[in-house]
């Protein structure tokens, strides 16, 4: 199952790889929870996602955010609010995790979340910064 859709791509290469590299993580990573092999044994890949996820969710809004300001979307303060709650609960879940351990459902919920927010995020909010940069006429590949 591949989630990324060519649909999705923004026409800037920066972010569009960025957001593959989402879709081809995620993706592999509810495959593996949808595995059915031992909890234990997913364990590693769980800390791993956890710890990608903090750092590349920051990484990448940074520079989606700054892509924004610099094509003077209008939509910017709104689509930042969005990447800050994602931020939060990507956060609360890591937090969560390192205090009680490895919590099945947590996990389970987590990936959930996850998979539909990016899918939501970057064909709905996302689209729309691409459709106003388009009307605006600036250089799509421009980060």
């Amino acid at each position: 199952m591949m989630i990324w859709k060519e649909q999705y791509a923004l026409g800037v290469s920066l972010i569009d790889r960025q957001h593959k590299e989402l879709f081809v993580r995620v993706e592999a990573f509810m495959k593996a929870l949808r595995a059915a092999t031992p909890w234990e044994d997913k364990v590693q890949l769980i800390n791993e996602t956890l710890e990608f996820m903090q750092n590349y969710v920051v990484e990448h809004f940074r520079d989606e955010e700054n892509y924004q300001r610099k094509i003077e979307y209008p939509g910017y303060a709104e689509h930042k609010k969005t990447h800050d709650e994602m931020v939060r609960f990507v956060s609360q879940v890591a937090q969560e995790y390192k205090s009680n351990g490895c919590n099945e459902q947590l996990i389970q919920q987590f990936g959930g979340k996850l998979l539909a927010w990016l899918i939501n995020h970057v064909a709905s909010d996302d689209r729309r910064i691409a459709a106003y940069a388009i009307k605006k006429g600036v250089e799509s590949d421009e980060a």
